[in-house]
């Protein structure tokens, strides 16, 4: 009975320790021709290889297959795992090389990593085949296949790169006022169609198509020439553009958005200490007379000697204040070149003059006017001529009545569109400072006396106010041409939500 059981132990343990090790395979793998292998389990992508610098490894997980790439020279080994983690092949590669290989190993270190080319062995000949999507690259690849002659070539523009390329040349033609002309792809040529009112434009358009065009590729039967080869070379530009020969309307004039804003900042600190000590003595009495009861006349004092000292303590005073305030006004306004434009904003802000029957209304004004004459200059620079700007703001109240306080400037300057540019400013700086003014305790700053008989036995006030104040007015403008009066209105309805049926 012992000796089965150990039997059967030996058994499961040699049954466990085959499956943690996995089957073991043999795989010689040649550079430049890939080896399969399909897999009868699905596999985890984690696979560990025993030395990356031999091998690379191309998988297709949802195939169940692995291509083996020989990289150099030597030997690995592939671990392969399923999907919970179990061994279930190890694969020993051996990566050869012979002349062919070591070419293909070669091209592939000095292309590198191209989208939509491969290079390998065909047919027993080196070949670099596939699509280029960058056409970019199509220069790199003729300068490192003129080295290799005998590199079977078999690469051509793939239709998106193509079709890349017919769009720039179209929209590069269309800025050059040629909004008729189109072009498209027909057999691997770009065709230039439409219609133009000059052979000065027709010739144009060919020359920037010319420009877009991809370095050339050549087939093997090109490099080898005779008779063989009957083909056409592709990626050339077709002009098939008509003309009609006729003057270019006046050009539309141009458009000028000008944006003007307005910054005023003020700002103000005050900072008072006072000291003040004023004791005094208060008396009273009182002395009557008249008759009394038996009709006699007589008088009588009442009330002693007495006195009261007040202000016994001195009294101190100190505090300080500050504040700030912005203000922002923003205009613009659309013109035409060479026009003057003019955009203007009033504001009424009522108040009240006096009291009861003789009360009044009154109003002070809050404006923003803007004018000026813009004209396109040199360079894209716009020059605004006759610009006039004139803000009115209401100031400090005066006996609870409201002031304005009015800012202009006119001007002319020349700014760089979509630039900004502050044309013109005023900064007013002020500051005092006042010396045993202000006592401590007393009503307003001047100060108020009991209405008792005080004699004072001595007056000391010791106070200092300081108080500064600033405040400054900055105009920006920015000038900005456009193609259209509807240029950025997408923003404003996205800013407004405004929605439409």
């Amino acid at each position: 009975m012992r000796a089965i059981l150990a039997i059967l132990f030996l058994t499961f343990s040699f049954f466990c320790f085959s499956q943690e090790e996995g089957k073991k395979q043999e795989i010689e793998v040649a550079i430049g021709i890939d080896v399969l292998k399909r897999l009868d389990y699905k596999y985890s992508p984690k696979i560990q290889i025993g030395n990356q610098s031999i091998i690379k490894l191309i998988l297709t997980p949802a195939k169940q297959e692995i291509v083996f790439r020989g990289v150099k020279q030597g030997k690995t080994s592939v671990t392969v795992r399923d999907t919970t983690g179990e061994v279930k092949d190890v694969f020993i590669v051996t990566v050869t090389s012979d002349g062919s290989s070591n070419t293909v190993r070669e091209l592939r270190e000095l292309i590198g990593e191209v989208e939509g080319i491969e290079v390998g062995i065909k047919g027993g000949k080196v070949v670099v085949e596939g699509e280029i999507v960058v056409p970019g690259v199509i220069g790199k690849i003729n300068t490192v296949l003129a080295g290799y002659p005998d590199v079977l070539k078999l690469i051509e523009l793939s239709s998106q790169a193509q079709r890349y390329i017919a769009r720039k040349m179209q929209e590069e033609i269309n800025k050059n006022n040629m909004k008729d002309v189109t072009v498209r792809i027909v057999n691997g040529d770009f065709w230039l169609e439409g219609v133009v009112n000059g052979e000065g434009k027709k010739k144009l358009a060919d020359s920037i198509a010319q420009q877009y065009l991809p370095d050339k590729l050549e087939s093997l039967a090109q490099q080898a020439g005779g008779q063989e080869f009957v083909g056409k070379t592709k990626y050339q530009v077709a002009n098939f553009i008509s003309v009609n020969e006729q003057k270019d309307p006046p050009p539309p004039a141009k458009l000028i958005k000008i944006t003007a804003q307005f910054v005023e900042l003020t700002k103000n600190y005050q900072k008072i200490f006072g000291f003040s000590w004023t004791p005094g003595i208060t008396s009273g009495g009182s002395i009557s007379f008249g008759q009394n009861d038996s009709g006699e006349v007589s008088t009588s004092g009442e009330g002693t000697l007495s006195g009261t000292i007040s202000n016994l303590f001195p009294k101190l005073s100190s505090g300080k204040s500050a504040g700030y305030a912005r203000v922002l006004q923003s205009g613009m306004v659309i013109v035409r070149e060479g026009k003057n434009a003019n955009i203007k904003k009033d504001r009424e802000l009522p108040f009240a003059v006096g009291s009861g029957d003789f009360q009044q209304a009154a109003s002070t004004k809050i404006s923003f006017n803007f004018s000026v004459t813009p004209s396109i200059g040199a360079n894209e620079t716009v020059d605004l001529k006759g610009l006039t700007i004139t803000v009115a703001l209401p100031g400090e109240s005066t006996g609870g009545n409201p002031t304005s306080i009015q800012n202009s400037i006119t001007t002319e300057v020349s700014v760089k569109s979509k630039e900004s540019a502050a044309i013109g400013g005023v900064v007013q700086s002020s500051s005092t400072t006042d010396y045993d003014k202000n006592r401590p305790g007393a009503s307003g700053n001047g100060g108020s006396q009991s209405n008792e008989d005080t004699s004072p036995l001595f007056d000391l006030l010791r106070s200092k106010a300081y108080n500064t104040s600033k405040s400054q007015f900055v105009v920006f403008v920015t000038p900005e041409i456009i193609e259209s009066a509807s240029t950025g209105t997408e923003k404003i309805r996205k800013k407004f939500r405004k929605r439409q049926r």
